[in-house]
């Protein structure tokens, strides 16, 4: 606020009208919102894309009946300040031997060689970016905690498929087992399996079936990575060393 030669300031307790003007609006917005979404006659979405996608629509509707408005004030407006506001909140956790951390009631999965070491996560409103050091790592959806205040997961199986091949009966009573599946389809295709054959068996089918999964994405990715290397070595023709340009033609 600074940046706008303004002072910041708090409300005054049981002097409602201070903060009307805002929450008022909020508040026709979320009206608007769940009008939107009765006319709809659905509020599943195929994805958060999607469902962004909707609430920009209804949102775009309301600012256009105000658009002339927001011109005349526009002109008056000041310049942004030269630097983005961070939109994100910094935490520091610690890997445990689960291979995992928790972090606001949320447990997250992470590569074992991470077992031990502190991260650095920002957290935003969609996922999360993971630091060791100052090197970012990767980044992971971020999850919520369930409505009846019980602990949420984000699992990726790709992080637990080597210690689940060695105690394949583990999936049976994991917490997070749906989380665990990269698709519902392996959840069905899991209790399918317990419904014929003894758990031991259909424990040990379902593990082999999301390590050849994996595997079969490591082969994916190793081909890919071939062929990005084969197109620059055509196009940089032999004994010249490849360009920036001649990388990023062939990605």
């Amino acid at each position: 606020m600074t940046d706008h030669d303004r002072e910041l300031g708090a409300i005054v307790t049981r002097l409602a009208h201070e903060n009307g003007a805002i929450e008022r609006a909020h508040g026709h917005l979320k009206a608007a919102i769940a009008d939107a979404l009765l006319l709809r006659g659905a509020r599943d979405f195929p994805g958060l894309a999607a469902y962004r996608g909707f609430v920009d629509e209804v949102v775009g509707r309301h600012n256009a009946r105000v658009a002339p408005r927001s011109a005349i004030e526009r002109a008056s407006l000041q310049d942004l300040p030269p630097r983005r506001t961070a939109d994100h909140e910094e935490a520091v956790v610690t890997v445990t031997s689960s291979s995992g951390f928790l972090l606001r009631k949320v447990f997250y999965s992470v590569p074992s060689r991470l077992i031990g070491h502190r991260l650095r996560v920002r957290l935003f409103d969609d996922r999360l970016e993971v630091f060791l050091g100052g090197t970012f790592r990767f980044a992971l959806p971020r999850g919520r905690s369930r409505p009846d205040g019980r602990h949420g997961h984000v699992i990726d199986y790709r992080h637990v498929i080597r210690a689940l091949r060695r105690k394949p009966m583990a999936l049976l009573g994991l917490v997070c087992r749906d989380s665990l599946f990269p698709r519902p389809a392996y959840a069905r295709a899991f209790e399918a399996l317990r419904a014929a054959l003894p758990d031991r068996l259909a424990c040990r089918i379902t593990v082999e079936l999301l390590s050849l999964v994996h595997h079969a994405t490591i082969f994916e990715m190793n081909v890919e990575s071939y062929r990005r290397r084969a197109a620059v070595d055509r196009k940089r023709g032999p004994g010249r060393p490849p360009t920036r340009a001649t990388i990023n033609a062939s990605a």
